[in-house]
């Protein structure tokens, strides 16, 4: 039903702002309280009233231009007798559309007048709205699915369905297609339980009713059946959930669904299984599916459809919106590599900052170093910053450049040793942080001659730039300095366990026995007097200068979206 989307804003302060076309399910994604649930919101009051004011996040919906025997076609599938009491006048029919978070909605629709606009809804977008495309859009958020799933009446059954549960009785094939989703799922057979006269309850039975009089009638074989069944409502929450979801999108006029945090209830391979489920049913049962989610599991189910989708990136930092649409086929390349998927890298999507470190042991000091900022010197802290560690300083790239393409902020914390090694591992440092070509041949050479400065010297373990004399310690700093402006931290000391010198740590401590003293020596109490909070200079500085690059909605080393590039050829 709606063929377009204009935002508000681009993928930064001076782009063009974001315009895409739709595909049958698009994923808003980003930090918390940039916007994902406000898109929604819009989404579902433009759709019901038209632009009646303006909105922060949509400035445009471009929607579908129908032809007119298509049109009828859909009007014919929910038109209803009119009771006794009403009235239809020429050009005008009852229709009626199940939309399982709202009941039905039934109202007198003027064919005539939708029909004279449906070529251009434009021409007279409130009405159109209003009188047709609200009767098929509903919003879906965590309580309203959980919900969908208690027992309901079951009305004459002769008539238009009044719930859910009553279409899946009425509908054999959606209700087996429904079972089927649950089972894959969960391992149980969904099924309608009549036997409590006049209403309807959903089961979760072991075995699969042997046909419809076990399932649908009150014989003695059903009442047994279900008797042995387990009602849903002893079912926990994440059960509800994902059935409750799967039901409104497939017992249900609904085409278009706005579904807020999908992955609410549900562990990692569930929120996987939903985004690959709902995605399918979006393709096959001609529905546009809107998402807001912060989970990279159910983004990895979505992906794994193959159903087409467009992902947004939403941010809101330092009162500057930001929206930038996800190239999918990087998106496959970051879950299909076996290291960028055992890091978690894709929960980035969800976090405003990234900074990427050789190990384990630098990431876990690192992230608590930048704790005890935020809580004692907030100023100098990196709020919502994600660490991920790679394997060695080699992979540090392999993380840092598929982040950066996606638009997220991503900085790398190396030792010193990185420059030990010219030519294509060089090369990847410099394609990695977006490093402009003209720039890479200087570097290379200085890098070169920092290198063979330290001569036979330990450069990591020794103390970094302070064997140097004087003359080549400015040099030294000059190339991390320019490194620094691309985002990538070289510890110039040497390396992790360089830091924190007054804890008095063996030199011979490394990697994980380093840290596990250190940790010891900083303390876990903060009220004890011995307990190390934050002071000036050593990595407190370091991470404060992480943080000043981060923040700088102007850092180098960000490529551009495709959007942009476009906008600024053409």
């Amino acid at each position: 039903m709606l063929n377009r989307i204009k935002l508000h804003f681009g993928s930064d302060s001076y782009a063009d702002p974001l315009e895409t076309n739709l595909t049958p399910v698009t994923i808003f994604v980003g930090p918390n309280n940039s916007g994902k649930s406000m898109a929604l919101r819009e989404l579902e009051e433009i759709c019901a009233n038209g632009f009646r004011r303006e909105y922060k996040i949509i400035a445009d919906i471009e929607f579908k231009s129908w032809d007119i025997e298509e049109l009828k076609g859909l009007i014919d599938q929910v038109t209803v007798a009119p009771y006794p009491s009403e009235s239809v006048q020429p050009g005008t029919v009852i229709v009626s559309t199940l939309v399982p978070s709202n009941g039905v909605r039934r109202q007198t629709l003027n064919v005539n007048n939708v029909t004279r606009i449906a070529a251009n809804p434009s021409s007279n977008l409130d009405y159109f709205c209003q009188a047709f495309i609200q009767l098929w859009i509903a919003r879906l958020d965590a309580v309203n699915r959980i919900k969908l799933t208690d027992q309901q009446s079951g009305g004459d059954l002769l008539e238009f369905p009044q719930n859910h549960l009553a279409f899946l009785v009425k509908d054999t094939d959606k209700r087996l297609e429904v079972r089927r989703i649950i089972h894959e799922a969960f391992s149980k057979f969904l099924v309608i339980d009549p036997t409590q006269l006049g209403t309807l309850r959903i089961r979760l039975s072991k075995r699969d009713p042997a046909n419809e009089i076990d399932e649908l009638s009150l014989s003695a074989s059903a009442i047994g059946f279900h008797k042995a069944a387990l009602d849903i409502a002893s079912a926990s929450d994440g059960v509800k959930a994902f059935t409750g979801m799967t039901m409104a999108l497939i017992a249900s006029h609904l085409r278009i669904v706005l579904i807020d945090e999908p992955e609410a209830f549900l562990h990692p391979p569930l929120a996987q299984r939903l985004g690959k489920e709902v995605s399918s049913i979006a393709r096959n049962e001609a529905k546009q599916l809107f998402i807001a989610t912060h989970s990279a599991s159910f983004v990895m189910g979505c992906v794994q459809s193959g159903v087409p989708l467009n992902i947004v990136r939403l941010t809101y930092q330092n009162e500057i919106p930001t929206a930038r649409l996800l190239d999918n086929d990087k998106l496959i390349k970051l879950m299909r590599n076996p290291l960028l998927r055992s890091t978690g890298v894709l929960n980035a999507l969800f976090h405003e900052y990234v900074i990427v470190t050789e190990a384990d042991s630098d990431r876990a000091f690192y992230q608590e170093i930048n704790e005890r900022l935020l809580s004692n010197d907030p100023l100098r802290g990196i709020s919502d910053c994600l660490f991920l560690n790679a394997v060695n300083k080699q992979t540090v790239w392999d993380i840092m450049k598929p982040l950066r393409e996606l638009g997220i902020a991503t900085a790398a914390i190396v030792d010193i040793d990185i420059i030990k090694n010219g030519g294509k591992e060089w090369g990847k440092v410099l394609d990695a942080a977006h490093i402009p070509e003209g720039m890479r041949k200087a570097l290379q050479d200085w890098r070169s001659s920092v290198h063979i400065s330290f001569s036979d010297m330990d450069m990591k373990r020794g103390g970094g730039i302070g064997l140097l004399p004087t003359d080549n310690r400015e040099v030294a700093m000059q190339l991390f300095n320019n490194l620094a402006e691309y985002g990538v931290f070289v510890v110039d000391r040497g390396e992790l366990e360089a830091w924190l010198p007054h804890l008095k740590i063996s030199k011979q401590a490394h990697g994980p026995d380093w840290l596990i003293q250190t940790f010891e020596l900083m303390g876990e109490d903060t009220n004890s007097p011995t307990y190390i909070r934050p002071a000036d200079g050593d990595v407190w500085d370091f991470i404060a200068k992480i943080k000043v690059w981060l923040s700088n909605p102007n850092r180098k080393g960000i490529p551009k979206s495709q959007s942009q590039i476009i906008g600024e050829t053409t």
